[in-house]
C-alpha cells in the first residue's frame, strides 16, 4: 500500500466525539490531498455506536484510515449497547473497523511510499502495566503505587470501565500485547524504517509535565522505553495525555497528536489542533 507524491501521512487522536463540539470538528475534517492517509491514535469515543460513526465519517473523506484503540474505546460503559468486555470488546471493534475499510493493529502493516522510500506504518495496541511509578516515589509495587495515587485523589476511570477479561489484570493484558507486537515487529525487514503509533507514550519522558504526576501509572510501560531505536522508528505517534507537542529522543521525533476535550482546546489561543503531518521532520532527524 503506497501514498503518491504530494500526499501526506496525517495523524490525530483523542477525538472524544461524545462531545458535540468535537463531533462537529470530525465532521469537518478533510484531507489536504486526495490521497492523504489519516492515522487515528485512539480515544475516538466510549460508546461503540459513536466509534463506528466517527470512523465511517473519516473513511468517506480520507483514502486510507488507520485506527488503533485507546483506553476509552475499551471501556464498557453502562449505556453502551455492546456489552462485551476486554479482549472480546477489542476484537468486536477490530471487526467493525475492518467492515468500514479501516486498517487496525491486527492487519498487515501498510507501507507509506514517501520521497525517501518506504516506511512501515505500525498501529499498536499496548496498554500499560503500572510500572511508571515516578509520580508515586517510593512505591515498590503496583499495589503500593495505586494506593498512593488513591490517597492523592488520582484514579483513572479505567479502573471501573476497562476490563481485562479473560486475563486477571490490565497489566497482564499489556504484557501479552507487548510480546505479540514485538514478535511482529521483529519479523519486519531490518532495513525498513517505521512509524510507530500507540495511544499511550512509548517512554515516560512525556509524562514529566503532567499536572497530576500520579496519573503516569496509567500511561505506559517500561517494556517499550527503547522501542523507538530497537524498531528503527523515524517518528513515534501517541496521544492520551492531551498535551499536543513534539519532543525528540535519540534523534527520533515523538509527536503527541491529541484533539482533547473542548474545555482544553477551547482555552488555547489557536483553538483545536487538527491532524498533524507525520514524517515532516524526517529530514531534520537525518541530520541529528
Amino acid at each position: 500500500m503506497t501514498g503518491p507524491d504530494g500526499a501526506h501521512l496525517l495523524a490525530i487522536s483523542d477525538l472524544h466525539v461524545g462531545y458535540q463540539a468535537n463531533r462537529l470538528i470530525v465532521e469537518g475534517l478533510r484531507p489536504e490531498h486526495d490521497d492523504d492517509w489519516l492515522l487515528v491514535a485512539g480515544d475516538v469515543a466510549e460508546r461503540s455506536t459513536d466509534i463506528s460513526w466517527a470512523l465511517s465519517t473519516l473513511k468517506k473523506h480520507f483514502s486510507t484510515v488507520i485506527w488503533l484503540p485507546g483506553n476509552h474505546e475499551l471501556w464498557t460503559p453502562p449505556d453502551d449497547p455492546v456489552r462485551l468486555r476486554g479482549e472480546s470488546r477489542y476484537r468486536h471493534l477490530v471487526e467493525e473497523a475492518r467492515r468500514l475499510g479501516v486498517i487496525t493493529p491486527e492487519d498487515p502493516y501498510p507501507l507509506w511510499e514517501g520521497p525517501r522510500g518506504p516506511v512501515a506504518v505500525v498501529p499498536m495496541f499496548l496498554l500499560y502495566d503500572y510500572t511508571w511509578r515516578d509520580g508515586t516515589p517510593g512505591a515498590r509495587t503496583k499495589e503500593e503505587a495505586l494506593s498512593r495515587a488513591r490517597e492523592a485523589g488520582v484514579v483513572c476511570t479505567d479502573e471501573m470501565f476497562l476490563h481485562p477479561d479473560p486475563l486477571p489484570g490490565r497489566d497482564d493484558w499489556c504484557r501479552d500485547r507487548v510480546a505479540e507486537t514485538a514478535r511482529r515487529l521483529e519479523a519486519l525487514d531490518t532495513d525498513l524504517p517505521t512509524v510507530l503509533a500507540n495511544h499511550w507514550p512509548l517512554h515516560r519522558e512525556p509524562t514529566a509535565i503532567l499536572h497530576y504526576p500520579e496519573f503516569a501509572l496509567w500511561c505506559g510501560t517500561e517494556l517499550t522505553e527503547q522501542w523507538h531505536t530497537r524498531f528503527r522508528a523515524t517518528e513515534v505517534v501517541y496521544g492520551h495525555l492531551h498535551i499536543p507537542r513534539v519532543i525528540w529522543r535519540d534523534g527520533v521525533r515523538f509527536t503527541e497528536v491529541s484533539l482533547g476535550y473542548p474545555r482544553e482546546w477551547g482555552r488555547r489561543p489557536t483553538g483545536p489542533a487538527g491532524p498533524r503531518r507525520i514524517l515532516a521532520g524526517r529530514q531534520q532527524a537525518a541530520r541529528r
